[in-house]
């Protein structure tokens, strides 16, 4: 029996095929073959199409077929995993109104901080766990304040899976945890968060039905599966965002377990049992793939939105010959503390954790006499593993205190420096593992449909490929030197 899951990126979309006895995967594809476009119409704004990733979704799922690898009528069920905190619009024929508005756009910023205020800063963590900051809520609102001819056509507001899930089905479905995200759900009453809806004048009608995260999201209509080759009447039985998806990846959906990622952007995201929140919500909570009301599952989660984003701003300007494999390698050239060179790496709109300002990448001291490519690649590295350590002091003083993080071994946890580096300035182990989002969500489709007796069966294969220990604290001097220009910045 087989499974698809499917993550939708903000790079790219990525499909794989798993088989649900062995939990392996049989194939897999991604599209398009170079990182999706973020459409920046004014400085702050990042927009995507939700039709191109509809499109990227097919293509992908064709290429997986064309592997002759498997017979797609074989999958049982699909599963998805999608970029956090987008907005997507549809009117009554499903049709989308507008290009996404994506999770490190910035435009929504001050509607997020009136609304703070206007509820009541309390009200809003006691029963939000977050200030409706720059979260989905809030750019629904600017839709309604600044395009009012388009907001007058909505039908469903959703997020970014929601769509997908829509599109294979034509059923508008959400749930808890996706509503959580959006900053629409009430932790108190388990219902629609009735201050947020009525300080942002919402009707109700645009929410979607609200399904559990594990359960039948629509069938696969005859049409799309002829044309994708899958069996119609296929269930979609997984829906997540794509951080709570990695973590369901990495089997972490028990209290005091933790999981990191060092994609385009950078998360840890940690499992507690408690409603708890930070005061000035710099760091985030949500209900986790599990959460249920009798049972509290929350994921607390710090974002950098810097991460991958930086490592390949800084292949294109500065090493666009080289590979990231090659940069890796360059970096090992320069020393730990890259001789003084310090970056900030706080380009990708506003930051949660920075109190949502937008700073901007910054790079101190360079010395033109001394500074190489390998410094440079370097500095990048430890000012990204630096910011995480400065999220994870602020998770600490919240109460989520882990000793051991685990991770995918890809995209920045491939280079051996920025993991151990990562691992020294934290304290903390790591614990790598073959992991992949879109994996993760045809494993959440098995659980979903009943494959799987329980979610530990679905993870009975898996085990660490590699267990990374802090060698010391050498990095400390150089970090807390990147922490007084961070703070000087924030000042400014």
């Amino acid at each position: 029996m087989l499974l698809l899951g499917i993550d939708i990126g903000t790079s790219s979309v990525k499909v794989s095929v798993v088989d649900a006895a062995t939990q392996k995967v049989v194939a897999s594809a991604q599209c398009p073959d170079e990182e999706a476009p973020i459409i920046a119409v004014e400085p702050g704004w990042a927009e995507q199409s939700p039709g191109s990733w509809w499109d990227y979704t097919q293509k992908a799922i064709i290429r997986c077929n064309q592997t002759g690898s498997y017979n797609p009528a074989d999958i049982a069920a699909i599963g998805i995993a999608y970029q956090m905190h987008g907005l997507v619009l549809v009117d009554k024929e499903q049709n989308v109104l507008r290009n996404s508005i994506i999770w490190c756009d910035s435009r929504a910023v001050e509607i997020g901080d009136k609304a703070f205020e206007a509820i009541g800063q309390d009200q809003c963590l006691q029963h939000l766990l977050n200030s409706p900051g720059n979260f989905t809520a809030s750019k629904l609102a600017w839709v309604k304040a600044n395009e009012p001819e388009i907001y007058a056509k909505i039908d469903k507001a959703m997020l970014p899976g929601d769509f997908i899930a829509m599109m294979f089905t034509g059923e508008a479905t959400t749930s808890v945890s996706a509503l959580s995200e959006g900053v629409f759900y009430d932790f108190q009453t388990h219902t629609l968060s009735k201050d947020v809806m009525g300080y942002y004048g919402f009707d109700e009608k645009l929410i979607p039905e609200v399904k559990d995260v594990f359960s039948s999201h629509g069938i696969l209509k005859t049409g799309i599966a002829q044309k994708l080759g899958l069996k119609p009447g296929t269930p979609v039985t997984y829906k997540a965002g794509d951080q709570p998806n990695n973590a369901l990846s990495l089997n972490v959906l028990n209290p005091g377990e933790v999981a990191a990622t060092a994609g385009t952007s950078g998360v840890i995201y940690g499992v507690s049992d408690q409603l708890a929140y930070d005061d000035q919500s710099r760091v985030n909570t949500f209900a986790h793939v599990n959460y249920t009301p009798q049972q509290a599952r929350l994921g607390v989660l710090l974002c950098i939105n810097g991460v991958g984003s930086m490592y390949r701003w800084l292949q294109q300007v500065f090493s666009a010959s080289e590979s990231y494999v090659q940069m890796n390698a360059k970096a090992m050239e320069a020393p730990a503390g890259s001789e003084g060179l310090r970056v900030l790496p706080f380009g990708n709109g506003a930051e949660r954790m920075l109190n949502n300002k937008i700073i901007g990448a910054h790079f101190h001291n360079i010395d033109l006499n001394i500074h190489t490519q390998a410094h440079t690649i370097r500095a990048v590295q430890e000012g990204i593993a630096f910011a995480f350590r400065y999220g994870l002091d602020i998770m600490r003083g919240n109460g989520m205190t882990p000793s051991i993080i685990r991770a995918g071994k890809n995209n920045l946890f491939l280079s051996e420096l920025f993991t151990q580096t990562f691992v020294d300035i934290t304290g903390t182990t790591v614990e790598l593992y073959k992991n992949d989002g879109s994996v993760g969500a045809a494993l959440g489709a098995g659980i979903g449909a009943g494959i799987f007796k329980s979610p530990q069966q679905a993870f009975e294969h898996m085990h660490a490929i590699q267990i990374v220990e802090p060698l010391g604290r050498q990095l400390e001097a150089a970090y807390q030197d990147w922490r007084e220009l961070l703070e000087r910045q924030l000042t400014n």
